[in-house]
């Protein structure tokens, strides 16, 4: 088994986020945090920033939402180039349904 690196982006220059992306571009996939400053006390990016961050990126994104009801906003990450998605159950109204979506 190997072991598979997701460097989190929530560390990177944002004004440089092309060149840091490159910095990592051995890695199997970036790790991007999204906050909704509701289910955490931190605010992140949204799905417009997702989406331009996936046009760039030379490698997969492994996007970690951190908010309150994955179950609206899941499938939009999804749809705007996230490789994988990872929510937290007990933000969720309904697992089973945000799981079937994506």
């Amino acid at each position: 088994m190997s072991i598979r690196l997701h460097p989190s982006l929530l560390a990177a220059d944002f004004v440089n986020i092309e060149s840091e992306l490159r910095r990592i571009d051995t890695a199997d996939a970036v790790h991007v945090d999204v906050m909704d400053n509701h289910f955490v006390p931190a605010l992140t990016f949204g799905p417009q920033m997702v989406g331009r961050i996936a046009q760039v990126s030379p490698i997969p994104l492994d996007v970690h939402l951190m908010i309150d009801n994955p179950d609206k906003h899941a499938v939009t990450y999804a749809e705007v180039g996230a490789h994988s998605v990872t929510f937290h159950v007990e933000a969720a109204k309904n697992c089973s349904s945000v799981v079937a979506n994506l």
